[in-house]
């Protein structure tokens, strides 16, 4: 059978030193005598060229092009007031009282797009620079997820209100990669790879593979037995392809001597307390920062009952107060509200790192994930459910 597929090449460097220091960032970059050249292929190979692509010794991994999917917010109950006009979410991870802004970090909303006329964009210093990986003659965002999500990371304050983590920073990599025609894995590897390259320190994504609608498309000329066991065997080549990716990113940016991190939403699968699931691609892949959802509760924050279990961290992902398309404010709920609070603070952190010289991407994951607090959880609560806990801003 015939199927599409993302290829990840290395030239110039042999790909397995690359993919080594990539998943060890301890190790010297000059195990690299040059730049490496990583490219992103697509092609249509059946099981003959496969095996030929799979011998390549510049080939990293390979895996079949997935569906992807936007990973839908819930439904939203009101916010309770914040004082003085500030998000909830910005005050329970320390961004309101963090004497860093974002300023001179690099981030990248990979998402549904940006409405860049927005007032809590309105800013002459911030630079948006926009890309559209879709079939969509239309770059802009006609869904409104990729401008909430990122009015949540570097959004300036509308009317008196904060809705922005991170408000300093002064460019932004806004990557549609989910539109209104079909959505594909390959688009989201292309994106990851356009930021890169672009200098993000941070790249944020809130969506998933859609493992249900690719098995259901198989199913349509395979019985629903080899049509699971093809899906199953499509999303294990896939987890993979986003950890080389990670792992490539690292590399590079030891190489580069810069940092670039990947975070991710967990998914919004799960119906707590009757059942788990575990957290939904590219968010399970190692090396991306995974992000469980919380909420307000009395006496202290609770885990979303939608939130998917197995992240690396948490943040607020229930009623959330961010940009709406189109103008005004509007209150969101999910995983995906809970990933860029996570950049938001990531960009946070690599400032300071930035100022120290000592921004590296391990460094930041790591500072990222230590920052992690349980202390104001309600009890009980499983580890599984909220990672290191309520990610939290330096401060100082």
């Amino acid at each position: 059978m015939e199927q599409k597929h993302v290829i990840l090449r290395v030239r110039g460097a042999n790909a397995r030193d690359l993919v080594f220091l990539g998943a060890n960032p301890s190790a010297s970059p000059q195990l690299l005598d040059a730049a490496p050249e990583v490219s992103i292929e697509v092609a249509t190979l059946d099981a003959s060229t496969l095996r030929d692509v799979k011998n390549d010794q510049e080939v990293v991994t390979s895996a079949p092009v997935m569906p992807l999917k936007l990973i839908q917010p819930m439904d939203a109950p009101q916010p309770e007031a914040v004082e003085a006009g500030i998000a909830w979410g910005i005050q329970a991870t320390g961004a309101a009282t963090s004497p860093f802004s974002g300023d001179g970090i690099i981030v990248a909303v990979l998402d549904t797009g940006i409405d860049k006329q927005h007032k809590c964009f309105d800013d002459p210093r911030l630079i948006l620079v926009e890309k559209n990986f879709t079939d969509d003659p239309d770059g802009s965002d006609v869904h409104g997820h990729g401008t909430h999500c990122a009015g949540t990371i570097f959004g300036r304050d509308v009317d008196g209100s904060r809705i922005g983590v991170a408000r300093g920073v002064k460019r932004a990599l806004i990557g549609k990669v989910i539109g209104g025609t079909s959505s594909q894995s390959d688009q989201i590897v292309f994106a990851i790879q356009w930021a890169i390259e672009q200098g993000a320190n941070i790249i944020s994504m809130s969506l998933g593979i859609d493992f249900p609608g690719y098995r259901e498309r198989l199913q349509t000329k395979f019985p629903p037995e080899a049509a699971t066991s093809m899906a199953l065997d499509a999303y294990r080549l896939n987890v993979r392809l986003f950890e080389q990716v990670a792992a490539l990113s690292q590399a590079l940016g030891a190489f580069r001597r810069t940092a670039s991190i990947l975070v991710a939403a967990a998914g919004n699968e799960s119906k707590l307390p009757k059942y788990r699931i575990r957290v939904s691609p590219p968010a399970v892949s190692e090396g991306i920062i995974s992000v469980a959802a919380l909420g307000q509760g009395l006496p202290g924050f609770v885990i979303a009952p939608f939130s998917n279990s197995g992240a690396s961290v948490a943040a607020p992902g229930v009623a959330i107060t961010s940009a709406q398309r189109g103008g005004g404010l509007v209150a969101m709920s999910g995983t995906s509200m809970a990933a860029p609070h996570v950049a938001g603070i990531a960009a946070l952190w690599a400032q300071r790192q930035q100022s120290l010289g000592a921004l590296t991407g391990a460094l930041l994951a790591a500072r990222l994930l230590a920052s992690g607090d349980t202390s104001r959880l309600q009890k009980p609560f499983s580890p599984m459910d909220v990672g290191s806990g309520m990610v939290q801003a330096p401060q100082s």
